[in-house]
């Protein structure tokens, strides 16, 4: 296995990169080529001042075995290694690799880092790993082995909600409370003087009006107005459109009497919905709006046969309104002896 470190992306082919994100152990919206190129641009909207990549791929011959996306940077007051995309605005992050070569993978990249200079003695602070990943377990023992410190811990919730075969099916797996309350507000806001209506986008020709309107209806919030930095706001966009262009943005609005009253922004990838951010607009809350489009999300999902909806990392009292269950995202701390 011969491993070769890279200092742009643009050294790996997309289609090569993504083909083996879709083959591998995290296969989300967040490994893909053109995601993590739109974060390295920006790096995260302005989340890191400076950085430097370290992208490391192994090959066996002609197959590519594994991809290591990772930068240098300074956090918490030291010099680490993380995962290209941490760490607030990438919900799920990996490996990239099939889940077969995983552990010989992990052993030749901890070797490549302790034999590299520059990246001798660097820990390692990944953020954002599924509890599920087989690299945590994998990554453990190989630390272990060469007697370096391993710690792991849980950095936030992942709710998620499994979803039925059509949408009764799923209310009917709620408390009764609850699916009675989703009933009554999309009645409300469907027979009112002036209806609510659900809208999705999928016309191309709509989609720059589109990212606008989310952006300036999550500028109702203060909290998001004040994460929309210009630089914040300028990667959003550009995330949205190369989303839309690698086929999997969703992008929902409730509009009332033509004026949007809430809009959703999802990844539609891999069978699922993924929660990525929503908006309100809060001359509507009388409506309760942010819970009828989630509503018609789920309605939207169940028809057309999407197995999960994916909250990603958040504990807000609403989704478990919804039936969502918990999963984690991990962080693992690796310190070389």
């Amino acid at each position: 296995m011969q491993l070769t470190l890279h200092t742009d992306l643009s050294e790996i082919p997309s289609d090569a990169w993504n083909q083996l994100a879709s083959a591998g152990i995290a296969d989300t919206p967040f490994a893909r080529h053109e995601y993590l190129s739109q974060w390295w641009k920006t790096l995260g909207g302005g989340e890191w001042a400076a950085a430097e990549m370290v992208l490391i791929s192994a090959r066996d011959g002609d197959r590519n075995v594994g991809f290591a996306p990772l930068f240098k940077a300074m956090h918490e007051g030291q010099e680490k290694l993380l995962f290209i995309g941490s760490i607030e605005i990438s919900d799920y992050l990996d490996l990239l690799v099939a889940e077969d070569d995983v552990r010989p993978f992990a052993g030749r990249l901890l070797d490549f880092l302790e034999a590299t200079p520059a990246l001798q003695g660097l820990p390692l602070d990944l953020f954002n790993m599924a509890d599920s990943s087989p690299t945590l377990p994998v990554l453990r023992d190989e630390a272990e082995s060469r007697g370096w410190t391993y710690h792991e811990e849980v950095f936030r919730p992942t709710p998620r909600i499994r979803l039925g075969d059509d949408f009764e099916s799923y209310l009917g797996g709620l408390d009764k409370k609850q699916r009675h309350e989703i009933r009554r507000k999309l009645r409300r806001a469907s027979e009112g003087p002036e209806p609510a209506v659900f809208e999705h986008l999928n016309d191309p020709a709509a989609l720059d009006d589109g990212i606008d309107a989310f952006l300036d209806l999550m500028a109702h919030d203060p909290e998001k107005a004040r994460f929309l930095t210009p630089a914040m706001r300028t990667h959003m966009q550009s995330l949205m459109r190369v989303a839309w262009q690698g086929g999997y943005l969703w992008m929902a609005f409730l509009t009332v009497n033509n004026v949007r009253a809430a809009a959703a922004l999802n990844f539609d990838y891999d069978n699922k919905l993924w929660g990525y951010n929503s908006a309100v607009n809060r001359d509507y809350l009388q409506l309760s709006p942010g819970w009828v489009l989630l509503a018609h999300q789920l309605r939207w999902a169940c028809e057309n046969g999407r197995t999960v909806f994916d909250f990603m990392r958040g504990d807000e009292d609403y989704k478990y309104r919804f039936g969502a269950e918990n999963a984690h995202v991990m962080r693992a701390v690796i310190v070389p002896r």
